[in-house]
């Protein structure tokens, strides 16, 4: 059975509670996974965060110890959804229209 966050934590967690779910270049991307795993009931947080060199710059998503594995499910399943999409779209776009598949030769 799954544990949920207390009542009298409002759903926020400790900072030193929250593990790392996925690191990203994107903030954009970041604030859509943390609202993404929110809908899906896991309180997420982003992070800033700079490398070794302190020169580039990363976003951590930030879930409770008890929601990682639901977290990490709930990411690949949009990230599975958005490249079929991706896909998709990507074959619409490089087919090209035969208009002379309708001229009536016969």
């Amino acid at each position: 059975m799954e544990k949920r966050m207390d009542k009298n934590d409002n759903g926020q967690a400790k900072v030193k509670d929250l593990v790392v779910v996925t690191l990203l270049g994107d903030m954009e991307q970041a604030r859509e996974y943390e609202t993404l795993l929110r809908l899906n009931d896991i309180p997420a947080v982003v992070r800033e965060q700079l490398d070794p060199s302190g020169e580039n710059k990363g976003y951590t998503i930030m879930v409770p110890e008890d929601f990682l594995d639901e977290a990490h499910v709930v990411i690949e399943s949009q990230d599975a959804y958005d490249d079929f999409y991706d896909f998709a779209l990507d074959d619409e776009d490089e087919a090209e229209f035969d208009a002379d598949l309708f001229d009536d030769e016969f």
